[in-house]
C-alpha cells in the first residue's frame, strides 16, 4: 500500500489533507497487490477491477478488518470473485439514465428535477454501484464546456425546480469547480434547490472543509444526501464532516443500499439508522433494494427479505429513524416504495390494519358530506 507519509505532511492544512488521503490509498489495480487478499480475491481482482475501476481513500481502507473475510467495509470496495458471475437479466444501465438523457451529462426522468453529472469520477468506487458500467467506460472529469448543453437545457425548462448533482461524485471536485457550478445553477431563476448525492462524507471525510462549504453556499437551498451502509462507517471523522455540513445550514439525508453480507440483518440496520439520526443528524431517507447491476447477484437480497427487515425496523425505531424501502424500477420507471403493507382487509369504510406490534385492529372512516 502507498506510504502514509504525505498524510502527516498535509495534516496542518485541512484544505489539502484530503488529497493526501487519496494518494495514500488504493488508486490503481496495481495497488491491490499490497493488500492482504485471499488467493481467490487476488485471482479475481485483476479481472474484476478491469470491469469496474478501483479507488479507496486511506481513511476508508483503514476501516477494514483484514482478519475478517466477511468484513462489511471490505465487501463494498474490494473486488471479489462473485463479480465475475453475471446473471441473466442484469443490466448495463439498470435505471435507464441514458434513455432519459436529452443532452450529455443530464438525465431528466421526473418533471420538476434533473440529474446533472459534473464528473464521472469518484473518491471511492463501490463494487455494487448501479452506474459502474458508465463510470468505467466514460471516465471523464469536469470541464466548463462539457456542462454547457446541460445548463442550457435546465435554463430552457422552467418546470425544473431541483438540480441533483451526481455522477461520479460531485464532492470529489475542487472547490473552484463547485463554486463555478453553483454560480451557473443559481443564475437560473426557476431552480430553487440543489441536491448533492455523495459518498465523500463516508469514505473521504477530510474533504469536507470550510472551503467546500463556502463553495456551496448561496441563494439555493442545499440538501446533501450521504451514502452510509453500515454503522462501522460512522467514525469521529465522519461525525465531524456531517457536523460541518449541518452547521452550514444544509439538510442531510442518507440513502443506503440493502446488501447481502453487509447490512441484511435487522440488528445492523437498526444500529445504522439510529446512529445516523442520533449521532450524525442525518435522516435515513431511502433503503434501496439492490439494482440489477452486472455481477451483483451475490449481494442482492430478495424483496421479501427486505420487506421483513423494513417491517422489523418500523417496530423497533422512531419514525424519524426509519428509511423508506424502495425499488428503482428498470426502464426509468422511478422509485416505488416496496415496504410491508399494513392493510389486511377493507369493506367500504371499514378497514382492518396491522400495527407495528403485529396486532390487527379495526378502523372505520368518518368523513363529512
Amino acid at each position: 500500500m502507498p506510504s502514509d507519509t504525505n498524510l502527516h505532511d498535509a495534516a496542518a492544512d485541512p484544505d489539502t489533507a484530503w488529497q493526501a488521503d487519496v494518494r495514500a490509498g488504493v488508486r490503481h489495480v496495481r495497488d491491490l497487490a499490497s493488500l492482504p487478499l485471499s488467493p481467490a480475491e487476488r485471482a479475481a481482482a485483476q479481472v474484476a477491477a478491469a470491469n469496474h475501476k478501483v479507488r479507496i481513500p486511506k481513511a476508508y481502507l483503514d476501516l477494514i478488518d483484514w482478519n475478517d473475510p466477511a468484513d462489511p467495509i471490505r465487501a463494498q470496495v474490494i473486488p471479489s470473485p462473485g463479480e465475475l458471475e453475471e446473471a441473466d437479466g442484469e443490466l448495463d444501465d439498470p435505471i435507464a439514465d441514458h434513455e432519459f438523457s436529452p443532452v450529455p451529462r443530464l438525465t431528466h426522468r421526473h418533471a420538476d428535477r434533473v440529474l446533472l453529472f459534473p464528473t464521472y469520477q469518484c473518491a471511492v468506487y463501490c463494487r455494487f454501484c448501479f452506474r459502474k458500467e458508465s463510470l468505467t467506460s466514460i471516465g471523464r472529469g469536469y470541464t466548463r464546456e462539457a456542462l454547457e448543453p446541460a445548463l442550457a437545457y435546465i435554463s430552457d425548462h422552467p418546470e425544473i425546480r431541483e438540480v441533483i448533482l451526481t455522477g461520479g461524485d460531485p464532492l470529489s471536485l475542487p472547490d473552484k469547480a463547485l463554486a463555478e457550478i453553483l454560480a451557473r445553477i443559481e443564475a437560473i431563476p426557476h431552480v430553487r434547490l440543489l441536491r448533492i448525492h455523495t459518498r465523500v462524507p463516508v469514505a473521504l471525510p477530510s474533504r469536507i472543509t470550510s472551503g467546500l462549504v463556502a463553495a456551496l453556499q448561496g441563494r439555493l437551498m442545499v440538501t446533501v444526501v450521504t451514502h452510509f451502509n453500515h454503522a462501522r462507517e460512522i467514525t469521529s471523522a465522519t461525525e465531524m464532516a456531517c457536523r460541518t455540513l449541518r452547521h452550514a445550514g444544509f439538510v442531510l439525508l442518507n440513502q443506503s443500499v440493502l446488501l447481502k453480507g453487509v447490512n441484511d440483518t435487522v440488528e445492523v440496520l437498526e444500529e445504522l439508522c439510529r446512529e445516523l439520526m442520533y449521532r450524525l443528524g442525518v435522516k435515513p431517507y431511502y433503503l434501496h433494494h439492490g439494482d440489477l447491476a452486472r455481477g451483483m447477484a451475490h449481494r442482492r437480497t430478495t424483496i421479501a427479505q427486505g420487506q421483513a427487515l423494513a417491517g422489523a425496523l418500523r417496530a423497533r425505531l422512531s419514525g424519524i429513524c426509519n428509511p423508506v424501502y424502495v425499488l428503482d424500477l428498470p426502464e426509468g420507471g422511478g422509485k416505488v416504495p416496496i415496504g410491508p403493507c399494513y392493510v389486511e382487509a377493507r369493506d367500504g369504510e371499514n378497514w382492518r390494519l396491522r400495527g407495528p406490534d403485529g396486532e390487527v385492529r379495526d378502523y372505520t372512516e368518518i368523513v363529512g358530506e
